[in-house]
């Protein structure tokens, strides 16, 4: 082995990365932001979920009670209701992801100490909920109170979820991850291809507009994003009994605006590499934070507040929530209408810079 020979293939192959600057980028930028993200933004304990309390008891103990509970910053109440079809209504439109219930016997209960004085209500579409749920019935508050029983003081109580199945948490969950995955993958390679095999060169002399070659390049990945819809939906249903509590056609239409969201971001991503590779690269360097940000992987209450607001751009956040709150807590689109706006405006503003670019490409 010719050492010398050798050093300068090394020397060769680092001048090659210097002027590969993206690839030099994904090198560094992909280290970095998971050491931020693992270290600052993800958190597992859990805390300020929004809830709402009804006091039925109204006495002294009873807003202590809610007093010492808040001052463990689990809870976050939002809201006072009055009734618990309140209550009921703010979990199924996603408000809210626990609500405190004192009974209005909470004092006879407190003194016989024969029943819990006290329930939690959760949001059982979400897993880390009902652990957050379970830890917060341990808490020592209620021995402060008086309570010495053996008894639990707490009963947990899981909307849409009673008898805790994974999967009811996952699967609807993988329906936009796996949307993800593919379908900006797939979308931002297509320019990228097209630039490659010298296509674009060809289109300049047609009559094609930006906006035409956009929308063509979209539309037949919308079918096979709905194709991976029914897919996931229906293996889900067979295999592990995953209900859609919800509209199917409203599910569909939330679907449909998140393809046409993530077939943006693939477009956008098209327009800023120059090979496939790259493409490749830069999906996957905004396939991560999606992951981990989004509430699918960890727990979106746990977050501190920038990680929140990083989290409101990226389209996962809000189907996430969409998908969930349609399949497993029967909400309608008018319940969340907030999330299906948001992704709404995310398609204005992509795609039109996405068009905007293609625009300069074909100039």
């Amino acid at each position: 082995m010719n050492l010398r020979r050798l050093g300068s293939i090394v020397i060769k192959e680092l001048r090659q990365l210097r002027r590969d600057r993206l690839t030099f980028a994904m090198m560094v930028g992909i280290p970095t932001m998971q050491l931020v993200l693992f270290g600052y933004a993800i958190n597992l304990d859990v805390r300020h979920l929004d809830a709402v309390v009804l006091d039925q008891a109204h006495t002294a103990r009873s807003r202590e009670l809610v007093a010492q509970i808040s001052a463990t910053d689990v809870l976050r109440f939002k809201h006072l209701a009055q009734t618990p079809q309140e209550i009921d209504a703010l979990l199924r439109a996603g408000k809210i992801s626990a609500a405190l219930v004192l009974a209005p016997d909470f004092e006879t209960r407190f003194e016989l100490r024969d029943r819990a004085p006290v329930q939690i209500i959760v949001d059982g579409s979400d897993q880390v909920i009902q652990s957050a749920a379970r830890q917060l019935a341990a808490f020592p508050v209620y021995e402060n109170l008086g309570w010495t029983a053996k008894v639990s003081p707490v009963e947990v109580v899981n909307f849409y979820n009673p008898q805790r199945r994974a999967p009811l948490n996952t699967v609807p969950g993988l329906v936009g991850v796996i949307l993800t995955m593919t379908l900006v993958l797939f979308t931002s390679i297509a320019l990228v291809r097209e630039r490659e095999r010298g296509n674009l060169e060809m289109l300049i002399a047609t009559p094609v507009s930006p906006w035409e070659l956009t929308i063509g390049k979209v539309l037949p990945f919308i079918g096979i994003g709905l194709v991976q819809v029914t897919i996931v939906l229906g293996l889900g249903a067979v295999l592990f009994g995953v209900p859609v509590r919800g509209s199917l056609a409203e599910l569909y239409v939330a679907a449909l605006v998140f393809i046409v969201a993530s077939l943006s971001l693939g477009i956008f991503i098209s327009t800023l590499a120059r090979t496939q590779f790259q493409a490749m690269q830069m999906s996957f360097f905004i396939f991560l934070p999606q992951i981990l940000l989004s509430g699918f992987m960890f727990p979106y209450a746990g977050m501190p507040v920038p990680a929140q607001y990083l989290a409101e751009i990226l389209p996962l956040t809000h189907f996430l929530r969409l998908v969930r709150g349609i399949m497993l807590r029967g909400a309608g689109l008018t319940d969340l209408w907030p999330s299906l706006a948001a992704l709404g405006a995310f398609i204005v503003v992509v795609l039109s810079i996405a068009v905007a670019r293609v625009t300069k490409r074909l100039d």
